[in-house]
């Protein structure tokens, strides 16, 4: 596989290492990450280490060994989890771990899978793994999730270039733009943005909207805020008050909706890719908050999996906002991967809230957490709504409509 200089990917992987993970010393990591891509791991793990990492583990899985698990496994074994892989993920949280997740998209990696199958595993392993999951995101590690190219993924995001090494090459240095590896100091310049952003997520808070309202072609609804709801933004916190940045690269500002609180229609302006199934077209109807309708263009049964997934998954867990001028949206390419389309476009998440978007979130019991509003649900699936024909507005309590976007750029 083509690699870009080894001086580039030593800045790529200083972001996730020093602006993404902020590695304190001695703290244990464990890197889960596809084989393919092993070479630019290897250079990550160096990073780690010279950061002052205690010890790397590694977690390396195969997706084309996946798709074979998906097709050839019993269904008994499908929606079997061990107990210790669930024990395995407890006692890295309990150990203070940094958990490093590097993506490397196959958008059509289960294409022709009996969707069934594939949704029977998810819920399983969604299931067992709850427990934790709650607590990542509650943000009680440091969690990260990157990205690195693979061939499968730069020959979906370019089809155009018959050569798989020139893809390669073109999916590498788009990757290293969008992430603002260029400069003499990459880390600095991932810290000025993460200021703006915060600057934006401020502006939000000291308004304290208890509303939202979308327009856009196809798109009129209504999205009610938590009286104790919180804007944020790139920069999180562990329990042990370390900072992070979940995701790399970030570019929105996002919160969470009252769990009954939405009402209207909205549509997507981007595929989802869902468990290696391309979903087009969604569209969605809420009433009291549930989605009482959907539809698709293509992968409607997928569509419906994700949607009853469980009752939670009929419900909103996240608002996001992100202006069209987003240097991913400037790229003008669907990347078929969530990591990067939500940070193309503003979006809304399916399921699972995060309880960091409530003052006091973190420490509240699952039953306060529902009563301030707080969505649970065992998935948390981001699907793209945003384009430069949409116009959002904001709702105080003292009935003042103040304008937040207006054709996708921020308005303040």
């Amino acid at each position: 596989m083509t690699m870009p200089k080894h001086e580039e990917l030593e800045r790529y992987a200083d972001i996730i290492v020093r602006v993404g993970a902020n590695v304190q010393p001695g703290q244990p990591v464990t890197v889960t990450a596809p084989i393919d891509t092993a070479p630019f791991v290897r250079i990550m793990v160096e990073r780690l280490y010279a950061a002052g990492a205690g010890i790397v583990r590694l977690r390396w899985n195969d997706q084309l060994c996946g798709r074979m698990t998906f097709e050839k496994a019993s269904e008994a074994e499908l929606g079997r989890v061990p107990k210790w892989e669930v024990a395995r993920q407890l006692e890295e949280i309990e150990n203070n771990a940094i958990l490093i997740y590097v993506d490397a998209e196959d958008p059509d990696l289960l294409k022709g899978v009996d969707e069934g199958r594939i949704a029977l595993a998810h819920k399983a392993r969604g299931q067992a793994f709850k427990a934790a999951d709650d607590r990542i995101m509650a943000d009680e590690v440091t969690w990260v999730v990157c990205a690195s190219p693979s061939a499968a993924w730069a020959r979906k995001m370019f089809p155009e270039i018959e050569d798989e090494d020139a893809a390669v090459e073109a999916l590498w240095q788009t990757l290293l733009r969008v992430m603002r590896t260029h400069g003499d100091d990459a880390v600095a310049v991932w810290k000025e943005h993460f200021d703006d952003l915060e600057r934006r997520a401020d502006y939000l808070n000291n308004h304290h909207f208890r509303r939202l309202h979308y327009r856009a072609p196809g798109t009129d609804l209504h999205i009610e805020l938590p009286p104790l709801h919180l804007w944020s933004a790139a920069r999180a916190r562990n329990a042990r008050g370390d900072g992070f940045a979940a995701n790399l690269p970030t570019e929105e500002v996002y919160t969470l909706p009252s769990r009954g609180g939405a009402e209207g229609t909205v549509r997507a302006t981007m595929p989802l890719v869902y468990h290696g199934v391309v979903i087009e077209g969604i569209e969605l109807k809420f009433q009291g908050g549930r989605v009482v309708d959907f539809r698709s263009s293509t992968a409607y049964e997928t569509l419906k999996q994700l949607v009853e997934t469980d009752e939670g998954s009929h419900y909103l867990g996240e608002v996001a906002l992100v202006p069209v001028t987003s240097p991913i949206a400037q790229e003008g390419r669907l990347f078929y991967s969530t990591l990067f389309d939500e940070n193309a476009s503003c979006h809304l998440a399916i399921g699972h809230a995060y309880p960091t978007c409530l003052v006091g979130g973190r420490d509240m019991s699952e039953a306060e957490l529902a009563e301030a509003g707080l969505n649970d649900s065992i998935t948390h699936v981001d699907f793209m709504i945003g384009s430069s024909e949409m116009d959002i507005d904001g709702e105080t309590d003292q009935g003042e409509t103040v304008p937040v976007m207006r054709q996708g750029l921020w308005a303040f």
